[in-house]
């Protein structure tokens, strides 16, 4: 008969905190050896029973954790690889799942510290205790670390979370090989937003690992618009009325997707307080503590459950190892006592005999069909090991756990295919399994893999997704034909579906006569392909053509007495614009572009300024001539070929800096026009900055008015000088065009504000070349006979 001698190394007072027998605390299991690795975990908890006071439990699963550290050490002691010759041995201690006791564990461990003399060597090692595994939970990690960390012992954590503990100011000999509660949290978060989750419920456990977790939860859905309804934490010692009062909002909420960052005992407590009273189901999320628990499958109302849980993993023989209890070794143990007795359910009337099978036993002792936790304890068992087997084991100038300490933050090795490394906050790579609780055909629920995500991949890429689950909203989504209406005093969450007004079911759809289905909206904009848009490249590229062909004649031509007296330079320069200006207008047709966007403004604008510095050329030129013929007036020489070419250059050169402005400043880009019909999308380029294109046209419209100032001035010259009146029509019919223009291109709708703003540019351009070129080429072409110095000279 195996008589249980666990209960009498700790026993639970009033007020629940686990009380310890005796000034100090032995291992539960122990090995000596040449170095010592310390082991916590929480191989007993307590919790409340429905009489409302409290009871010890042992814990299957921490207790396959401890067992998995020994195998690890044992592994590690018959390599011929790994430290040769060394021997580990283990201290592994039960903390009850309670601080006080974790604390008291972290004293014992540092009760060795005296250093030992060998007599050989003539130096001194210090502690035995080169490193520690544990300890389960966030909070007694931090306590063991605040304790143990000032003497450079590494405390190497397989389940303790909390991002807090990646602070090395305070935790400097902190590790551990699960990720941080941080990346978690991220994580959680992308995973409620990529299902539309935007209305849900919170709960925590009120312990640093479940208020730090949460809080950086809640930061990250605050910032994608996600809406808590409520946010509640409880602690497994807490009144059953406190834990009822979180179970009693859970079943009113109107949040059927609810975030539990949470403990397994902790959260196992409120499960079993609410299948007292079933309530509407709901959609769970878990973090990684409690939702890859199999101790926790029992609930079956939670079937559907979603969460991340560290990656599954295999370990050789370790499945062996733990069947492997032989009454010898199960007597000598009383934690193992305790737990042979609890699974055959022994007591003084049912005594163990020694013929019991583990094998027929189902728990989670046994269960290696998801180690995942416990793969984080094999990796910290051999973390620890090599960076002992990376230094020198003989005498050292500085402490040893100061180079254990050291050598462990560069520690990168691959065991079993699995990774161990840390970054400079001593965390490992995040990746985790997105694990979903999936019925089976025994009505049973099994751990159901339907995801994967890996931190270290780009934004946007961390989630890969097998299978979609259950959607949840504060509301159902709206059905056809109807429309979300927000809820006064209610988060942007929650809704109310009211019906469609016309064409207001969707930005770029268009809905039926029924309302229940969306039509694409068509896109309009001046396309090359229709009517209008024909019409005008017609104009453009004829206007063009006509502006060469002028510019041909007049070539052809050149010597003769009308073209030199109206300075052929200039005239070729303006015939040259005038052709551009022409062009210019085909960049206005076509779907708008980014390109096409930025160009048909500047080059309007500049070929526009050119086309009239060269008139305004013109204009000064026959002035500067009439001056001319004053006696004892030589204004010519002040205003020749080169000042008239600089004219243009110096006029034209401040519109390209005012485009060039435009353009850097805020350019014109392309957009979609939502807001001028309902049933159709426009196709346009916004202006980006208005002043920038009321400069250019008011640029151009400056230049103009003092052409048509100067013209009327010289109107009345002797008629051998009669340029200055053509210039005077083209410059009235210049202003006209443009004037006319600013009312019509602000109340032309849609593609028409396109069309209008090419009628203007070929209309007035038109205009220049028809009032300046055209009598010229009339006389050149079918009046030869008044093309001499004579008949111009002699004119009345």
């Amino acid at each position: 008969k195996y008589k249980s001698r666990t209960k009498n190394n700790c026993k639970y007072g009033s007020s629940g905190e686990c009380k310890l027998q005796g000034a100090t605390r032995q291992p539960a299991i122990s090995m000596d050896g040449d170095y010592v690795v310390g082991g916590v975990f929480s191989i007993h908890y307590y919790t409340y029973t429905v009489k409302n006071n409290y009871t010890t439990i042992i814990n299957s699963r921490e207790l396959r954790f401890s067992r998995t550290m020994i195998f690890a050490i044992e592994e590690i002691n018959n390599s011929t690889k790994l430290l040769p010759g060394i021997k580990l041995g283990y201290q592994i201690y039960d903390s009850c799942a309670s601080v006080p006791v974790a604390v008291h564990v972290a004293f014992e461990l540092l009760s060795g510290l005296d250093s030992v003399f060998y007599a050989g060597d003539n130096c001194t090692q210090s502690s035995k205790v080169m490193a520690v595994v544990g300890e389960s939970g966030s909070t007694p990690s931090i306590s063991m670390s605040r304790i143990i960390g000032p003497f450079n012992i590494p405390l190497v954590s397989h389940f303790a979370t909390c991002a807090c503990l990646s602070d090395k100011q305070q935790y400097p000999s902190f590790f551990r090989t699960i990720p941080s509660d941080q990346f978690q949290a991220d994580a959680l978060v992308k995973l409620v937003k990529h299902f539309g989750w935007t209305w849900i419920g919170a709960i925590r456990s009120d312990s640093d690992y479940g208020n730090s977790g949460m809080g950086s939860f809640l930061d990250a859905a605050h910032k994608e618009g996600i809406c808590v309804e409520y946010s509640e934490s409880f602690y497994r010692t807490n009144p059953r009325s406190r834990i009822q009062r979180v179970a009693d909002i859970i079943r009113r909420s109107t949040a059927l997707v609810i975030v539990a960052f949470t403990t397994p005992g902790d959260f196992r407590i409120l499960l079993e307080e609410l299948s007292l009273k079933p309530s509407p189901p709901r959609q769970w999320i878990g973090s990684e503590s409690w939702v890859t628990d199999p101790s926790m499958l029992k609930f079956r109302f939670c079937a559907g459950a979603i969460g991340f849980g560290i990656e599954r993993s295999v370990i050789p023989g370790l499945r062996d190892f733990l069947l492997d209890l032989p009454p010898s070794e199960v007597s000598a143990s009383p934690v193992l006592t305790e737990f042979w007795e609890e699974q055959f359910n022994s007591t003084d009337k049912n005594v163990c005999d020694g013929t019991e099978d583990i094998n027929k036993i189902h728990s989670p002792y046994t269960d290696t069909s998801q180690l995942r936790i416990t793969n984080m304890v094999y990796k910290a068992v051999y973390a620890i090991a090599h960076a002992i087997h990376n230094y020198d084991l003989k005498c050292k100038s500085h402490p040893f756990h100061s180079q254990v300490l050291t050598r462990l933050k560069h520690v990168n090795i691959s065991q079993n295919g699995y990774e161990v490394s840390f970054d400079v906050n001593g965390d490992p790579v995040a990746t985790y399994e997105l694990v979903n609780w999936q019925n089976t055909e025994t009505g049973s629920i099994e751990l159901v893999t339907v995801g994967h995500y890996d931190a270290s991949l780009p934004a946007g890429q961390e989630l890969l997704e097998k299978r979609e689950p259950f959607r949840c909203l504060c509301t159902v989504s709206c059905p056809a034909g109807t429309r979300k209406v927000l809820q006064k005093g209610k988060p942007i969450c929650c809704f109310d579906c009211i019906p469609c007004p016309e064409g207001e079911i969707s930005n770029e759809f268009w809905p039926n006569a029924k309302r229940n289905n969306c039509l694409p909206k068509p896109v309009e904009f001046l396309s090359f392909n229709e009517g209008l848009g024909i019409i005008l490249c017609v104009f453009s590229v004829g206007g063009a053509c006509l502006a060469v062909l002028t510019a041909a004649v007049l070539h052809r031509h050149r010597t003769s007495p009308i073209v030199r007296a109206n300075n052929s330079e200039l005239s070729f320069l303006l015939l040259f614009s005038l052709t551009l200006c022409f062009l210019c207008s085909l960049t206005f047709i076509g779907a708008p572009s980014d390109w096409s966007c930025m160009l048909r403004h500047t080059a309007f604008g500049i070929t526009f300024v050119l086309c009239m510095s060269c008139v305004l050329g013109k204009t000064i030129v026959v002035l500067m001539a009439f001056k001319a013929t004053l006696p004892g007036c030589d204004v010519m020489k002040w205003f020749g070929p080169p000042q008239q070419r600089m004219t243009v250059v110096s006029f034209t050169f401040i519109q390209v800096v005012i485009c060039t402005l435009w353009l850097v400043l805020s350019p014109p880009f392309p957009r979609k026009n939502l807001t001028t019909y309902k049933e159709k999308i426009i196709l346009e380029c916004a202006l980006g900055s208005t002043i920038g294109f009321w400069a250019v046209l008011g640029y151009i419209g400056l230049l103009a008015v003092f052409c048509f100032v100067l013209a009327v001035l010289a109107r009345k010259l002797p008629d051998s000088f009669n340029e200055a009146k053509l210039i005077t029509f083209s410059m009235l019919i210049f202003c006209a065009v443009w004037v006319t223009f600013i009312p019509a291109y602000v109340s032309s709708p849609g593609k028409f504000t396109v069309a209008v703003e090419i009628f203007a540019i070929l209309a007035s351009s038109f205009g220049l070349m028809l009032c300046i070129f055209a009598p010229k080429c009339f006389i050149i072409l079918f009046q030869p006979e008044k093309n001499t110095k004579k008949y111009l000279m002699n004119k009345t």
